[in-house]
């Protein structure tokens, strides 16, 4: 159980603002066979908050990746960037799917760094993108 339990009409709100679907990864939480959560953008540990604009619905993978991880390298230019923050960044400006919308490219320093620290290509997570998509069920 969490240190700091969420109202369960909070909850609802991030998972109705996602849409059912992970914040960063873009996987639908119904099709997944791993849990989804509710996760700290800015951790507690770090001053982050209980508030609705701190919280993003997160699969397991993408969460346990980026653990309290706020900032990563950008794997192109070698600096410490601020990771993709879902309350503030559009998923648009900052990554782009390949043609066959299996793969997450970053566009911007952003988007590199949060694509490489959250691991966003897990090889689970492309597999079930392509089987979804030839289903006419990706990208959501």
């Amino acid at each position: 159980m969490s240190k700091y339990p969420l109202p369960q009409k909070l909850k609802q709100l991030v998972i109705n603002r996602a849409k059912g679907c992970c914040e960063y990864c873009v996987s639908q939480a119904k099709f997944s066979p791993d849990p989804f959560s509710i996760e700290h953008i800015v951790p507690r540990s770090k001053g982050g908050s209980n508030l609705d604009n701190n919280l993003a619905f997160s699969c397991q993978g993408c969460n346990g990746h980026k653990h309290t991880a706020t900032q990563a390298i950008d794997p192109v230019n070698g600096e410490c960037t601020s990771l993709y923050n879902p309350r503030i960044h559009e998923w648009d400006e900052h990554f782009v799917w390949t043609e066959n919308f299996s793969i997450i490219l970053g566009k911007t320093a952003i988007g590199r760094a949060t694509v490489e620290r959250l691991r966003l290509n897990r090889s689970g997570v492309v597999n079930l993108r392509q089987v979804l998509r030839q289903l006419n069920r990706h990208p959501p």
